[in-house]
């Protein structure tokens, strides 16, 4: 399977720059898997296609403010950090540095006059580092006061208020976001308003979350032409006791797991025995999802429109093959993509959202 099969030109305009003004009024594509039929709806629609006896799966991972400008002590040095993933402590990092050949080991980075300070322990390959943090006061309270939400680099932020800016930080973030620890929003899961969430639960639906991380690896580009040696970065994910055994109730009673973006699929795929029995645990996931991947947990995903070539759209692609073919999966999320660009639908982080069924 080829890089260039997950490709499409996308009409720059067509790429969402702000969110809907409500969360829940965003567009929803509804696609058949076995007929290749497709609706037209609103996302809060969406209660329509799930039943009492369905399980709906979040990801309940918080986006920390994980961007960061300093200096070099030593040179004044301009210097972007971007934290990638918490180590041995709540202040040693794993982090991407920018400009990364210019940063020295063992060189101390000052950020905000001096009020959080890093200092590189390590520097890895392709511009990571380890770097230990030190502040004045809570770690935790500076990096919310002085750190950016790293927001995609497709959403263009020059010239906006901090007032828009801060707004902006809101909306990416959905509103059940609790475990801090993410890079990148689950961005299925924006379009979930309180209003939504309790229409879906008056139809007696249990909800229930799970963990993952979303760091750089979800997005990262895939740069193998041959799609199958591509690497994923590992992620933290959490299942709890609680969500293993509802879904598995649910599942031995005939009801279906929707999934609430890709990471709870990927979440969910790695925690499952070979019996197809959800367990209740927490770890490191590199798993891949492309098209020939057989689905254990899964039955309904919803998503949102991915960029081209990304691992997203592989792993959308895969569950559009429904376990069978997987160049029909391929073809459908393709005839799904061009019939949501004739339409003008908004794509990526804040834009519109599909459900596959």
């Amino acid at each position: 399977m080829r890089l260039e099969d997950f490709d499409y030109k996308l009409p720059a305009e067509l790429i969402a720059q702000t969110p809907v003004a409500l969360r829940h009024k965003s567009r929803l594509m509804v696609l058949e898997r076995e007929s290749g039929s497709i609706e037209h709806k609103i996302f809060k629609d969406i209660v329509d296609y799930i039943n009492k006896e369905d399980v709906l799966v979040i990801n309940d991972t918080k986006v920390i403010p994980a961007r960061l400008y300093g200096a070099k002590e030593q040179t004044g040095g301009k210097v972007e950090v971007f934290l990638l993933r918490k180590l041995k402590s709540t202040r040693i990092w794993e982090v991407l540095l920018k400009p990364g050949r210019r940063v020295k080991k063992k060189s101390r980075i000052i950020f905000n006059k001096g009020e959080l300070i890093g200092e590189v322990l390590d520097k890895t390959i392709e511009g990571k580092g380890i770097v230990k943090f030190y502040s004045k006061g809570s770690f935790k309270k500076v990096l919310n006061s002085i750190g950016e939400a790293p927001l995609p680099p497709y959403i263009k932020t020059d010239g906006l208020s901090s007032y828009v800016k801060s707004l902006m930080k809101k909306r990416y973030q959905t509103i059940y976001a609790k475990t801090e620890g993410a890079v990148a929003a689950p961005t299925a899961g924006l379009h979930f308003t309180k209003f939504l969430l309790n229409k879906i639960k008056e139809k007696k639906i249990k909800v229930v979350t799970v963990t993952l991380h979303t760091g750089l690896g979800t997005f990262q580009p895939v740069r193998q032409q041959n799609i199958s040696k591509h690497k994923m970065e590992e992620e933290y994910f959490e299942i709890p006791k609680k969500t293993a055994e509802i879904i598995n109730r649910a599942k031995n009673k005939g009801g279906r797991i929707f999934a609430v973006g890709t990471t709870a699929v990927r979440t969910l795929e790695s925690a499952v025995d070979k019996g197809g029995s959800m367990q209740a645990t927490s770890g490191m996931s590199r798993l891949f999802i492309y098209p020939g991947y057989k689905f254990k947990v899964v039955d309904r995903l919803i998503t949102n429109f991915h960029l081209p070539k990304s691992t997203l759209l592989m792993l959308v692609s895969a569950f559009a093959a429904g376990g069978k073919n997987s160049k029909k999966g391929i073809e459908l999320i393709n005839s799904a993509y061009q019939e949501a660009i004739k339409r003008r639908y908004r794509f990526f982080s804040f834009g519109d959202a599909m459900l596959i069924i």
